[in-house]
This record gives structure tokens, C-alpha cells and sequence, in this order.
């Protein structure tokens, strides 16, 4: 959060003098007239990129995606001695630096401009000396570190495995083809520090702009928004990875460090629009406004925390209208008279992140919610107390502040949203906060809590996953489908009509080295079964070797049996014929499976179901041509009256009863 505390002399002097000083201005529009672009023509505007996102989430274009109408701007440019600085269409208006009284006179006198209003004194330079931020940072020079994941995190494996991180990186889900934009107050040496080494050269870094000075060069600015950059992006095995290493990033420069106005508010909206523009996928922002304006005139109140008010929570709404997966650090003033959170993170459609320690301890800094409307906030919150960072000097530290938690949660939301790109961006914040460790009770401090990406993987598989079922021939087929890859695995069970709870009866591995959508068919047999609805319920296990949040119910599938299963009644099975012979029956501990076929059955298996219709046992095997014995243990089951079925591959073959001493 990039609330600052200048020294004391400079904050008095800007004081004392801001509203002399005031020569920056936000003019709105009253409307898009006369506009040379249209809504039926939006690649004159957006790239490609940008209306496949509106496309793929069904997001209408509308009136705010139309550019300001040129003209409107040509005019306030014409004006007088007036220098245009960032337009916004999402706002419609545009900032403009001007000390010309008479072309302030000219431009409200405009049919279309609405108002004209100071926003912000001239643009001070302020060395990084000359800044206190209310983040600790702590600078050592770190050792390496091995661990047995995909990546060695070294000092960065606490905050990405206390969301379980890890998994998702695991899986290949580390935000290849994601894009991200980062909003920040600058990104000193990002092109030299090695976190980035990776990242610049695989050409992860898309493009940069200053919305400050109107250039594109953001390396030598505060060292902040690189801090918090290198907390997705950094790939130093062994000693610091990221938690969206393999993502794409605009790095935008929105904040003035030196000093505290509105224009700093407008200026982030003007970059999301950017990024949206471009096809970004999701904002990282670790910026805020409240009461620590350099003008004490511009502070925002509590009441103006409700997420329709300030400008910034306007943009960052629109962003997500948009499609834009957009967070927002809380801010770091829970120590403060105002202790509120900072906007835009009060904006209802933004994830809004809180800090905690390593141990998942709320930090005190950590700012409070609710917002002035009730919604709760923080929505969630991650490491920001000793959070491992990259700092300007080359060296690899630790700060403290909500800003560095919300980097990192965004690198794993994005590789999560990855995985499921037909879900949008307010699906995954749902995910994000049912998963959290207060999902149940959120509060004022950390919301929905701590968030453990493969619980929200579940939500968004239950929410992806489908299946069907049909009978025939007294099986049951089921069709459905999830998304896996090799290593994980689907549990089907059944409750047949008359039971209580439900039983395996298959099992159905993933399959493929990439996590993607799959297709697959399970057939059941309904030997035995009685008449009446039968439920079917898929489990699928993502990971089997950690238990935690290890597998979870996808789907669920109801059928119905028309007629009972009894083995006469099963078309195309013969009981008594003399290709399958059970010796000795009644058995005790063992019995010989006798089966003779003129073919050979490559595919061979043996079923036993119970009399309640549960296969209890199979056997798979591999059968010559002619009569073969094949010998079974029934040591382990109970006593009582069972089916022996013999199946080529899916085809039943014959079924015989036998009874159990």
C-alpha cells in the first residue's frame, strides 16, 4: 500500500502551499457525441485479444468501451496553454496540466464538457531517500535451498505453500499464456535484478508505460511496484520463485510516490483500461486512497468506502465488468485512527487482500473492513508480514504490508483460472473465497480467510464437471466428464434402491501430462439389482499423495431401473449353460472358475457380486481357446449367496449362482 509519510518539513510545506500549487485538472464529458467509433466496430479500439475475453464471457460492448470522442479532446487541447495528460473512457474525461485561467474559462464554457475541477498540484521529484512507506523492508543476501517440488521456492515456500501453491505448480499450471498487469509506483532495475532474469528472457515482460510522466520507461522509478512484481514473477530456483512465474506482465506506472492527489486515482483507471485494451486477464494492484491525501481537501471519508463513490473504485469495477480479474491490497492502516480499508479495494467486484504472518496470524497493520455499505472486507488475505521480495540492490529480502500479500495471491488466482479459462473472473473469486479458512464465518480482518487453491480447485470443478447415465441390457453407462491429467484418478459409487449409503463399485485413472478437459465412459453392471432408482456419485482424487483436500464429490447421477436384474431375466445370459462352471459349489475358502469358450478371450474378467447387486471381487485374466480353470479366493468373504459373472471385456458371457460356507 503506497500511503506515504514524507519528512515532516516537506509534508508541512506542501501543506501550506497544495492549493497555489494546483495546476492539474480532471475535465468530464457529458456524453460520447458525434464519436467517429461505434459499438458494432470495436476493433477500431480493442485488440483482438480484448473482445475474445468479452466474447468467450458473453460481455456486451458498450457505451464505456467507445474511446472519448476525439474532437472533445482536440478542443480542451486547442484551448489555451493546456497539455493533455492521461483520457479515460471508462470515466469520460480526460487530466489536463494547465496554469491558463482563460483556458480554464474556454473549456467549461464547452456544450460538452460537464466540469472542469482541480485534481492535483505539479508533479514533485522525490528521491526514494526522501520516502518512509509503512512497509518494513528487510535486505540480506540469502542462501539457496532444495525442496522436492516442481520448483525449489528456497525462502519463498511459506507464502506459496500456505494456499497449497505448490499443487497447482505441480500440475503445470504456473501462468503460461495468463496476463497480468501490474499498478505501482514504479519497477527500479527491473531490467537487471535477476529475479526477472527468466522473465525478460522468455519475453514475459509485454510492455511498460508511465501514466506519471507520459513515457515508456519505468525502470527508474520507486522501487515498489518491482517489490511487488518480483512476488509473482521471480524464478530463482532454490532461492525465490513466484507464484505465477511462467505469466505474462504490463508493468504500469500510476502513482506519483512524491505526493498524494486524485490524479493518482484516474491515472489507475486509465491504466486498467489499458490493460483491458491489450486482452489483459488480471490486475495486481497494491495501491490505495483514503484520508493520506497531500491536501487534506481531497481526503476520502468512510462513508466514501462503498465501492461506487471514489473514481479508482469506479475503474476497478468497470475492469471487472470487463472481464478482469481484479485485486486490490486492503491497505495497512488497522494500526491508524482510520483503520479502514483504502479504495479501490472497496470496490464489490475487486478481491481485496489482508495480511497475515507466517504462521496465518492476522497482522495488526492490516487494514479493516467492513466497507461503509457492509460488504465484507478484507475478501481474503496471504503472507504480507516477512514476505519474501526482490529488492533494488540485487539482493533477495522480506517486507512487511499488505501490498506484498497481494501479489502473491494474484500469481496463484491467475495460474488457478488458467486450469479453467471457460470460468470467469467472478467465478474464480468465488472459488477463491469459498476456499478460504474462515469461508464459514469471514470477518473484519481477513474475510473469508486464508484461501488453499486446491480447495478452490474443487469449486470449479464441481462447477465444470457433468455426466449422463443410461440402462441397458441391465448396465449401466455412464458418460461424464472433469478436467485431470495422469496421476489422478475418479472414484464411481452407487446406492441401488432399498440401501442407505452408497458403495465403489470402479474406479477410472486420468490420463494425459497436460491438466485439460477429459471425456470418459464407466459401465456397471446391475446383476441382481432390484427395480427402482439407482444414484451414482464421482469422486475424483487430485492428489493421492497428500490427503489434504485430496479428493472431493464432482457429480452426482440418477437412473432408473424399469425391471429387476435377476439372472434369468438378463437378455443374452445364460445360467445353466455349460460354458462356466463353479467347483465346488457351495465353496469354502477357494473356487475353480471353470469357463469354456472356442475362442480365446484376450480381455477375460470374472465378477462376484453379493445379493445385494455390490461387486465384491474381480479378476482379470487372460484365456486360451478351450476349457481352462481359473482359481479364485473367497477366503475373505462372507458367508451367504453370491453371482459369478464371466465377461469378455464389457460383453457378459454367463453368470452362475454361488454359495459361500
Amino acid at each position: 500500500m503506497k500511503k506515504k509519510l514524507l519528512w515532516l518539513c516537506f509534508v508541512l510545506f506542501v501543506t501550506q502551499s497544495a492549493q497555489s500549487q494546483l495546476n492539474r485538472y480532471i475535465i468530464r464529458f457529458k456524453h460520447k457525441g458525434n464519436s467517429p467509433f461505434s459499438i458494432s466496430n470495436p476493433q477500431a479500439y480493442l485488440s483482438a485479444k480484448a473482445i475474445t475475453r468479452r466474447t468467450n464471457y458473453n460481455i456486451s460492448i458498450d457505451s464505456t468501451d467507445l474511446p472519448v470522442t476525439p474532437r472533445f479532446i482536440d478542443s480542451i487541447r486547442n484551448a489555451g496553454a493546456v497539455t493533455i495528460l492521461n483520457v479515460s473512457k471508462w470515466l469520460n474525461s480526460v487530466t489536463i496540466r494547465t496554469t491558463d485561467a482563460a483556458a480554464l474559462t474556454k473549456i467549461n464554457s464547452f456544450p460538452f464538457v460537464q466540469s472542469a475541477t482541480a485534481i492535483a498540484a505539479k508533479v514533485h521529484s522525490v528521491s526514494a531517500d526522501d520516502l518512509d512507506t509503512e512497509n518494513e523492508i528487510t535486505s540480506t543476501q540469502r542462501s539457496a535451498r532444495t525442496l522436492a517440488d516442481f520448483f525449489n521456492y528456497g525462502f519463498s515456500s511459506n507464502q506459496i505453500k500456505m494456499h497449497n501453491g505448490q499443487f497447482l505448480h505441480n500440475i503445470g499450471l504456473r501462468g503460461q499464456n495468463m496476463v497480468i498487469g501490474v499498478l505501482d509506483g514504479g519497477f527500479q532495475n527491473y531490467l537487471t535484478v535477476k529475479s526477472f532474469d527468466s522473465a525478460r528472457g522468455n519475453g514475459q515482460i509485454l510492455g511498460v508505460y508511465d501514466f506519471v510522466l507520459k513515457d515508456s520507461s519505468v525502470n527508474e522509478d520507486d522501487a515498489h511496484g518491482m517489490q511487488c512484481f518480483s512476488i509473482i514473477a521471480a524464478n530463482i530456483p532454490g532461492q525465490f520463485v513466484g507464484s505465477a512465474p511462467k505469466a505474462n506482465f504490463y508493468l504500469f506506472r500510476s502513482e506519483d510516490v512524491a505526493t498524494e492527489f486524485p490524479i493518482e486515482e484516474h491515472n489507475w483507471v486509465c491504466a486498467a483500461e489499458r490493460l483491458d485494451s491489450l486482452g489483459g486477464d488480471a490486475i495486481s494492484s497494491s495501491l490505495g486512497y483514503s484520508d493520506g491525501m497531500t491536501d487534506p481537501s481531497f481526503n476520502h471519508t468512510y462513508s466514501e468506502m462503498n465501492g461506487n463513490t471514489t473514481m479508482a473504485a469506479i475503474g476497478a469495477d468497470l475492469a471487472a465488468k470487463k472481464g478482469i480479474l481484479v485485486m486490490n491490497a486492503a491497505g495497512n492502516q488497522g494500526n491508524e485512527s482510520f483503520k479502514r480499508l483504502a479504495t479501490p479495494a472497496d470496490g464489490d467486484s475487486v478481491l481485496a487482500v489482508g495480511a497475515v504472518n507466517a504462521s496465518g496470524v492476522p497482522a495488526s497493520f492490516t487494514s479493516l473492513g467492513p466497507t461503509s455499505d457492509g460488504q465484507v472486507k478484507p475478501d481474503v488475505a496471504s503472507q504480507g508480514v516477512g514476505t519474501t521480495l526482490q529488492l533494488a540492490n540485487n539482493n533477495i529480502g522480506s517486507g512487511n504490508g499488505t501490498s506484498f500479500a497481494t501479489p502473491n495471491i494474484v500469481g496463484l488466482a491467475v495460474c488457478l483460472w488458467q486450469g479453467f479459462r471457460e470460468s470467469n473472473n467472478m467465478k474464480i473469486i468465488y472459488a477463491l473465497r469459498a476456499s478460504g479458512s474462515r469461508a464459514s464465518n469471514p470477518n473484519d480482518t481477513i474475510g473469508y480467510g486464508i484461501p488453499d487453491v486446491k480447495k478452490a480447485m474443487f469449486f470449479l470443478l464441481k462447477d465444470f464437471a457433468s455426466s449422463t447415465a443410461t440402462i441397458a441390457n441391465c448396465k449401466t453407462t455412464i458418460n461424464f466428464i472433469s478436467k485431470d491429467l495422469a496421476g489422478m484418478n475418479y472414484e464411481i459409487e452407487r446406492k441401488l434402491p432399498g440401501e442407505n449409503s452408497f458403495s465403489k463399485v470402479g474406479q477410472v485413472a486420468g490420463s494425459g501430462n497436460i491438466f485439460s478437459n477429459k471425456s470418459y465412459v464407466f459401465t456397471d453392471s446391475l446383476i441382481n439389482a432390484q427395480a427402482g432408482n439407482i444414484a451414482y456419485r464421482i469422486r475424483q482424487v487430485i492428489d493421492t499423495a497428500i490427503a489434504s483436500f485430496a479428493a472431493d464429490y464432482i457429480d452426482t447421477v440418477n437412473v432408473t431401473l424399469s425391471a429387476s436384474c435377476i439372472t434369468t431375466s438378463i437378455p443374452g445370459v445364460a445360467v445353466n449353460d455349460n460354458r462356466l462352471q463353479l467347483l465346488p459349489n457351495p465353496a469354502f475358502s477357494f473356487v475353480t472358475v471353470r469357463i469354456n469358450t472356442a475362442q480365446p478371450i484376450p480381455q477375460l474378467q470374472i465378477k462376484i457380486f453379493n445379493g445385494k447387486g455390490q461387486q465384491v471381487a474381480t479378476v482379470q485374466k487372460n484365456k486360451a481357446a478351450g476349457t481352462v480353470d481359473f482359481t479364485v479366493s473367497m477366503a475373505n468373504l462372507a458367508s451367504g449367496q453370491y453371482f459369478v459373472s464371466v465377461y469378455n471385456g464389457s460383453t457378459i458371457i454367463s453368470t452362475k449362482v454361488l454359495l459361500k460356507l
